[in-house]
């Protein structure tokens, strides 16, 4: 039969429809056959358009029914105010780079890279070796694989000069994704309540942490070569703080990377004040005109709390990620991951540590630090071609991103909401800021989709920019 003849059947039920009562029951489908002169699947067919429209729904060795209508009225949660009272500390809203947008913007905002940029055709392999090991249907250690804890040691020990101890494999806690991480970090080393010395700028989801783990970040300033070592010592005084986090190599969002200076003097701060360095290493992966130099390498005193991520550089579907800390500090860290997760998909380990043991996975980084250069030259060209009120503080050495600054009289807001209308996904400035901003700035992710698109995107960037002037 022809789709007029479906659609002469919905119509027709569609009146007998407005007439039933709801939970009415519809004439059998036999019945309906004779009745139109169809065949058994024109009027199949008709029964699935009407199911489709919310109309009638099937039920099984009953018949078909008329769907009842639901009303919709006000709801009031109000009484969850006074059950849940005044939160501990205010979480942050969700940051803009995880919001999603129409499938033909230019996405500048998001913070994993795309995927032609990981290693696909390693991950499809590894996962399906791992699905047909023991891996896929058996509990693993809760401190992680030991082959890939002896592998987060070993690329530190790769690092570690003569003379430094380091890290063992027992010295490694693998982690469900360093987000989790940071949290049983801050809940670990630092009390609620208590301060919590943090680089300005830095990563949201660090903020956000600390904000979950209730405790008081103090700002210390950051520039492109690291903190002022006078500014953190000052701060640990003022505070009597005793936890760092810092971003020493590529920092999310500036880009910033440590001078070897800065290092050493940080080290002797926090080893003056007893403390502790939080070492987020999330950008290892991601060098282009310089390696990466972890502080945990220099450090074998337990002072340096080294936390590193495959996620994205790997597949964000592999949430793996890993902490490397000695003496108690370990232990109050595993006490509270394994209240919080337990353990890490065994499954996903083994994906993980095949991917990066494989021959292709320094190949793949070879190629990735040639393309992420560049994206990051491409857009660094648009952004000083057609967007010459935005400044770019720095170029960076490594990572994912570019951190612009904007004219003093820049409406944030209004620049997010003008670019997303001319098909821009901007990420703004402000929210990786763990108290007031600076002054306007956004952070522009060069390895997401469609490269060939940042000259367009830079050029509606600056024609959002012209109309704020």
């Amino acid at each position: 039969m022809t789709d007029d003849s479906s659609a002469r059947i919905v119509a027709g039920l569609r009146e007998w429809i407005a007439q039933a009562p709801p939970g009415g029951r519809l004439p059998s489908s036999r019945s309906l056959v004779a009745e139109y002169g169809a065949s058994p699947v024109t009027v199949q067919k008709a029964m699935r358009t009407l199911a489709a429209q919310g109309l009638i729904e099937s039920r099984p060795g009953a018949g078909t029914f008329v769907r009842a209508v639901r009303t919709a009225r006000p709801l009031d949660h109000g009484w969850q105010s006074a059950a849940l009272r005044s939160p501990r500390s205010r979480i942050p809203a969700s940051s803009a780079t995880m919001r999603g947008g129409p499938g033909d913007a230019i996405a500048l905002h998001a913070g994993y890279p795309d995927r032609e940029l990981l290693p696909q055709r390693l991950l499809r392999s590894a996962l399906a070796r791992a699905a047909r090991s023991d891996a896929a249907l058996t509990r693993p250690p809760a401190a992680g694989l030991p082959e890939l804890q002896s592998w987060f040691a070993s690329e530190v020990g790769g690092s570690t000069p003569v003379g430094v101890t380091p890290p063992a494999a027992g010295d490694v806690l693998v982690l469900p994704g360093s987000q989790s991480g940071l949290s049983s970090i801050f809940r670990a080393l630092v009390m609620t309540g208590q301060p919590l010395l943090m680089e300005s700028p830095t990563y949201w989801g660090a903020i956000l942490a600390a904000a979950q783990a209730g405790v008081q970040v103090v700002p210390v300033p950051s520039g492109p070569e690291g903190p002022d070592p006078d500014e953190l010592a000052r701060a640990f005084e003022e505070t009597g703080a005793r936890v760092f986090y810092a971003q020493p190599n590529f920092a999310n969002p500036t880009g910033a990377r440590w001078s070897g200076a800065v290092t050493h003097q940080v080290l002797d701060v926090i080893r003056t004040y007893g403390a502790f360095l939080v070492e987020d290493d999330w950008a290892h992966d991601f060098a282009i005109d310089s390696d990466p130099r972890p502080l945990v390498a220099l450090d074998d005193t337990g002072h340096v709390v080294y936390l590193r991520s495959l996620t994205k550089s790997v597949s964000p579907s592999v949430r793996v990620a890993a902490v490397i800390a000695r003496g108690p500090a370990k232990q109050r860290i595993s006490a509270d991951l394994s209240a919080s997760s337990m353990y890490v998909s065994g499954l996903l380990q083994a994906a993980a540590l095949d991917v990066v043991t494989q021959p292709g996975w320094q190949t793949h980084l070879r190629t990735l630090r040639h393309q992420l250069r560049a994206r990051r030259d491409l857009l660094v060209t648009s952004l000083r071609e057609h967007a010459p009120q935005a400044h770019i503080t720095s170029v960076p050495t490594g990572g994912l991103n570019l951190w612009v600054g904007l004219p003093d009289a820049t409406d944030l807001h209004e620049l997010v909401r003008d670019c997303e209308a001319a098909g821009v996904l901007i990420a703004p400035g402000n929210e990786w800021f763990p108290a007031e901003p600076a002054g306007p700035f956004m952070r522009l992710n060069y390895s997401g989709p469609n490269p060939g698109a940042f000259p367009a995107g830079a050029q509606r960037i600056g024609l959002a920019l012209a109309r704020q002037v």
